[in-house]
Order: C-alpha cells, then sequence, then structure tokens
C-alpha cells in the first residue's frame, strides 16, 4: 500500500478545491493545535481567525475615521485663520492673529512669526529682526526653505521663542518667495512632541498666505512712519 506524502495531499485539494464543500463533515475531524496548546477544529479555527481580522479591520476603520475628523477640523481652522489673517490691515494686526489663533484654536504652546527687517521704535505686536540678526541664529534652518520638525540646538529655540521659557522641540517653517522674508515657528515644552516624521502641510499653507501680506504690510508701514 502506497503512503500518500503531505505534497500529494496538497496537490490534490488545490485541484479539487470543494473537496469540503462536498464532505462538510470532514471539516470536524480535521484539528489545529491552538497556542494554548489545546486542539480546535478547522471550522473553530477559521471563526477564531475571522474574528480576529474582524477586530483589526475595526480598529483600522476607527483610526481612519479619527483621522479625517482631525483632518476636518484642522481644514476649518486653517480657513478660518487664513480669513482672520487676509483681514489684517497692518503688521501687527497680522502677528496677533497668527499668535492668537495658535493659542486659541490650535492649542500650540509657544508661536511665534518673526518679519526680517529694520525694527522701529515702539514697535508693536509683530516682532521684526534685521535678516544678518536671523542667519546668525538660525541659518541652517532658514537656508533650505524648507519645514524642520525636531529637537533643535538651544539657540535657536531661544532665538525663535525669546522669553518664554524652556522649548524642547519645534516646527519651523521659513517665509520665502525671491527673498526671505522671515520665518513662523510653533512649539512645544516636550521634546518628542513635534518630530522629524510630522506631517507639516497646515502650517505650510498658513504660510504661503502670509509670503503674499507681508510685503504688502512691510510696505504701508514703513510708508506710515513720521
Amino acid at each position: 500500500m502506497s503512503v500518500i506524502d503531505d505534497e500529494q495531499v496538497r496537490d490534490y485539494l488545490k485541484e479539487y478545491s470543494d473537496f469540503f464543500e462536498r464532505h462538510p463533515d470532514m471539516l470536524d475531524h480535521l484539528h489545529i493545535s491552538h497556542r494554548s496548546g489545546s486542539a480546535v477544529s478547522l471550522v473553530e479555527k477559521q471563526i477564531s481567525v475571522l474574528r480576529e481580522r474582524n477586530v483589526e479591520l475595526r480598529q483600522r476603520l476607527t483610526k481612519l475615521t479619527n483621522n479625517a475628523h482631525d483632518n476636518d477640523r484642522l481644514y476649518e481652522l486653517t480657513r478660518a485663520l487664513v480669513l482672520t489673517l487676509l483681514e489684517a490691515d497692518s503688521l501687527d494686526q497680522l502677528a496677533a492673529a497668527f499668535s492668537q489663533s495658535m493659542r486659541d484654536d490650535f492649542n500650540v504652546e509657544h508661536a511665534s512669526m518673526i518679519v526680517f527687517g529694520e525694527p522701529t521704535q515702539g514697535s508693536g505686536q509683530c516682532r521684526i529682526e534685521p535678516a544678518d540678526g536671523a542667519h546668525a541664529k538660525i541659518g541652517g534652518l532658514i537656508r533650505g526653505r524648507s519645514p524642520i520638525c525636531g529637537a533643535l540646538r538651544k539657540q535657536e529655540l531661544s532665538y525663535l521663542f525669546a522669553d518664554t521659557g524652556d522649548v524642547g522641540s519645534a516646527a519651523v517653517v521659513p517665509l520665502c518667495n525671491a527673498n526671505e522674508l522671515g520665518v513662523i515657528a510653533v512649539g512645544s515644552s516636550d521634546a518628542n512632541h513635534y518630530t522629524s516624521d510630522m506631517g507639516t502641510l497646515f502650517l505650510e499653507h498658513i504660510a504661503e498666505v502670509l509670503i503674499r501680506l507681508i510685503p504688502r504690510l512691510l510696505a504701508d508701514d514703513v510708508q506710515e512712519e513720521p
């Protein structure tokens, strides 16, 4: 009597994939070792696998749904901020709108907007700094003209967030068109809050709006000086 090996069984079941449909009673005779050491029937095993997959799919769906809700909320907050920024009549109003929205709407711990130019006496809420001074302190963050997230050097954080206490990590977006106009940054006391793999799409969108508004408002402020 010839012995049927595993490969022959596999080949047979592949060729006659409806075998268990034609002989459903055989499922009760098939047992698979469980992690606990006990044996379960093939049907029980299949049910267990399906349940695990169902739980996994539900978790993935919940995560996707939560992400969609978070993105919708960010979109609405960004849209509202953009409309407020467009209504600003001065750099002070622009800076105030940015800082207030970051703090109250986006729950950002620290926010900074720096415009490059010559500071004037009695400068208001908009922080204006010479470009050469900015390059001396944060030149590495500006030259690449790309957003940067993570734990920055202490000198860079001290410049970006002057008089705000300890900041552990930040997201920085240079404001650049043909010229370097300034920089915006958001920070956290948690060194792990902003990481290099974090997305900055919404912050970049806000930066694009500021890039279009700052030159006009900066020119208006210069004209109004006595």
